[in-house]
């Protein structure tokens, strides 16, 4: 059976490697120690844990809910307004991102120039998280 250590079970949960750890030790979640005293976590009480959890609507804070996973973090360099549709441009460390949403959208995120934002790829789009 395969087994995950904290990392790799906080990166399955989306959660930080410190919540997963604390989840561990309040025993929320079985582990055992490897020959090297790493604690791992069996593949079948992970995805027990994952089930339970996801049941419980328990995430992290500012954890987002979407199927996008290619995020780059990063700040509103640009947003040109239309009267229906908007250009945001995000500078992700050396990335540029520009997205085409509708206006409403910008509004009610409340995106600015300089506030930090989070865009997210899948395929062709790109999506603005707002951080």
């Amino acid at each position: 059976m395969q087994s995950y250590t904290i990392g790799q079970a906080a990166r399955l949960l989306g959660v930080s490697p410190d919540t997963a750890r604390r989840w561990a030790d309040a025993g929320r979640v079985a582990t055992h120690r490897d020959e090297t005293g790493r604690r791992l976590i069996d593949g079948r009480d992970l995805a027990a844990f994952s089930v339970e959890l996801a049941g419980s609507g328990s995430t992290e804070e500012g954890t987002s809910h979407t199927s996008a996973r290619n995020a780059f973090p990063g700040i509103v360099t640009a947003i040109k307004l239309g009267d229906v549709a908007a250009q945001v441009d995000i500078q992700a460390g050396p990335h540029r991102l520009v997205s085409l949403l509708t206006r409403e959208a910008v509004e009610e995120l409340g995106l600015e120039v300089g506030m930090e934002a989070t865009a997210r790829v899948k395929s062709t789009n790109v999506h603005i998280d707002r951080s």
